[in-house]
């Protein structure tokens, strides 16, 4: 039925793909800036486009309150604005130096006029955030480290910040190989004060995986990374809970002190709703800086991936998880068997596409529909340390593994996309060990070009597919240390002209690589990812950068991607070989593009119906045969996507998220 809000709808999707058709670039990180700045994304006609949707909702419903908000500044603050940060009615202001931004309190009503600034970029809420949340073996770093040559491949000499609820120091899962604390920076950006006890326990848990020694059991439960350095930057309370703000400041000391003690790696097992554009959120904002920076930035990617139902949910990947150049972490099941045939996707695990979203000057949306997560890892029922008389065992005493009846020894069990974020924060710190001079995009593209691909399941769901640090370690040793951000496209990528073999065997079980990754919106495979040096390797890029959509194939721009690259015009369930292979899924973009518009198998239709692949879905409802119904989706009325699923996790939702059980 015809209304009259379809046209604008009709023709906003239309005019997207008319100019994807024509070779817009996907994730182009300076034409997103570019848009941020010019008016696209914050449009100087209406105070609307600069603030967040959330916070908008606020001012209107109640105005006379106040709120905690962050403001991005294209510019130092000028004497009219310095004004207003300082006038007496704004309180607990906090300066975020690396990321030209304040975090203030202030009343509702100042907003609009606040806005109105210049040099204001964007305004959005300082939203909570919380916890997301055998293992050597199927990881394959056991695999690895048999490897001649590799059994010094432990993280020494690479820090890992581990931004969470404090690590217990005691515990012995935290010396090095020398008899050493390992945990060699603590600070508190709570405001509860520094706590080296962990008094919630979920960050000591993460640190475990990362890092652990393994000195506990004989080495049953060693982290990845067992002799890196921790830094304790405490962002999560007694409780489990923080603020955008808090993150925010730890993530400025970071990039301020990088280097003093050489982090190389940030791990974010948490996150908060993702409201914002990447191009507008804080967070994302922060991460992005962090990454041109050098600094590989790990982030769980959220463990909505099923509602009350059991239902399977997409398009719930948190924030900072929704930022191109993060590695957004997904979790996988691996049943308790080193062995990766049995493997799957964990059914909470929060699927893509993002649904971040910006706010044209008419008010429609415009979703930034990335594919993430980039890959998944191990995060069901892992083992890890156990602080002392956390609120998490607490509550909860079932979760203790009881290892030992030591503090300091004992061990815990949690599960989630927590746990499968420090898997691969430890796994990115062998492969800079392994070779120092790796950029975070080459990290990110190892890492995928090396995945399994999990059948039955599509890139929403896995990314690339599941970890393996046995193929990353060896591909990333191959990589020329030589490479810079003025080596030519095209130029030799690896040391050898013997090309890896691409497949890998963990406890017998031989599985292929993926010999490809997710880029943006689509994603690419091809030898000469690792053959030929690309641009989009180079610090200051995305990885989605250059990438051109002509007559349903892709092709690289001849900058930044060179030949030999092959690009998906359609996500697929995946066929467990290579990525991109398998029954299609979703065209690209068949998904959400923006204000209830979908495009799909290039039929362009409106007000939530999907045509495609003989599925037809419309208004929440799913209309198609049984074995169709299996594999589709249906729009629900929040713009996520819902596939009925059958349940078989026995691990209570709630703790999957570390929180108290009924």
């Amino acid at each position: 039925m015809f209304n009259s809000s379809r046209p604008t709808a009709w023709l906003t999707a239309f005019s997207l793909l008319l100019s994807l058709c024509m070779g817009i670039m996907i994730g182009d990180r300076a034409k997103a800036q570019s848009k941020s700045s010019t008016g696209s994304y914050a449009a100087s006609a209406g105070q609307g486009s600069k603030v967040s949707a959330d916070l908008h909702e606020i001012i209107s419903s109640a105005p006379t309150s106040r709120v905690r908000v962050v403001i991005q500044l294209s510019a130092k603050a000028s004497a009219t604005l310095n004004v207003m940060l300082n006038n007496p009615s704004v309180r607990k202001k906090i300066e975020l130096r690396s990321f030209n931004s304040f975090a203030v309190e202030m009343p509702a009503v100042w907003i609009a006029t606040l806005a109105a600034n210049k040099e204001v970029l964007y305004i959005s809420l300082d939203r909570e955030i919380e916890m997301l949340g055998h293992l050597t073996s199927t990881s394959g770093a056991d695999a690895m480290r048999q490897v001649n040559g590799n059994s010094g491949f432990d993280g020494t000499g690479i820090g890992i910040a581990v931004l969470d609820s404090s690590i217990y120091h005691s515990h012995i899962s935290y010396l090095g190989k020398d008899g050493n604390k390992r945990v060699v920076f603590d600070k508190d950006f709570t405001g509860e004060g520094m706590n080296t006890d962990d008094p919630y326990g979920h960050g000591s848990h993460v640190a475990g995986i990362a890092a652990g020694n393994g000195l506990v059991s004989k080495g049953a439960y060693s982290g990845i990374a067992p002799n890196a350095k921790l830094i304790n930057l405490r962002v999560l309370n007694s409780r489990g809970a923080g603020t955008v703000s808090g993150l925010l400041s730890a993530l400025d000391w970071v990039m301020l002190n990088r280097t003093t003690y050489n982090i190389r790696v940030v791990n974010m097992s948490l996150g908060t709703l993702a409201v914002d554009s990447y191009v507008n959120d804080p967070l994302c904002k922060a991460v992005r800086k962090l990454v041109d920076a050098g600094v590989v930035v790990v982030a769980a990617a959220g463990n909505n991936g099923k509602n009350s139902q059991g239902q399977k949910l997409y398009g719930q990947i948190h924030s900072p998880g929704n930022e191109p150049s993060a590695l957004t972490v997904g979790a996988s099941n691996t049943l308790n068997t080193d062995s990766r045939a049995d493997d799957s996707v964990a059914t909470y695990s929060s699927r893509g596409p993002t649904r971040s979203f910006w706010k044209d000057t008419l008010g429609v949306k415009h979703y930034d529909n990335i594919i993430k997560p980039d890959l998944v890892a191990p995060g069901n029922k892992l083992i890890a340390p156990l602080a002392k008389q956390n609120y998490m065992v607490t509550v909860n005493p079932a979760l203790n593994a009881n290892v030992s009846t030591n503090d300091d020894r004992k061990m815990m069990y949690l599960n989630g996309t927590s746990m499968a974020a420090p898997v691969v924060a430890g796994a990115a710190a062998l492969m800079l060990q392994a070779n120092p001079k790796l950029t975070p995009n080459m990290v990110k593209m190892i890492l995928q070009y090396t995945a399994q691909p999990l059948a039955g399941f599509n890139a929403f769901e896995q990314g690339a597919g599941q970890l393996n640090i046995e193929g990353a370690i060896r591909l990333s040793r191959l990589v020329r240390t030589t490479l810079t951000n003025s080596t030519a496209l095209g130029s030799s990528m690896l040391t050898t002209t013997t090309l890896p073999t691409p497949q890998t065997t963990v406890a017998n079980h031989t599985f292929p690589w993926a010999r490809g990754m997710v880029a943006g919106s689509t994603w690419m495979r091809g030898e000469n990812l690792i053959v030929k040096y690309q641009r989009i390797y180079n610090t200051g890029v995305l990885i989605g950068d250059g990438v051109l959509i002509g007559d349903g194939v892709l092709i690289g721009d001849g900058v930044l991607i060179g030949d030999g690259v092959v690009f998906g015009d359609s996500v697929k369930t995946s066929g467990g070989v290579l990525i991109g292979d398998g029954t299609p899924f979703l065209s690209i973009l068949g998904v959400l593009i923006g204000d209830g518009v979908l495009i799909g198998d290039g039929v362009l239709v409106g007000d939530g119906v999907l045509i495609g692949d003989g599925v037809v879905f419309g208004d929440g409802v799913l209309i198609g045969d049984a074995k169709a119904e299996a594999q589709s989706a249906t729009i629900n009325g929040d713009d996520t996507i819902e596939v009925p699923i059958e349940v078989d996790d026995e691990t209570p939702v709630c703790v999957l998220l570390g929180l108290p059980c009924p």
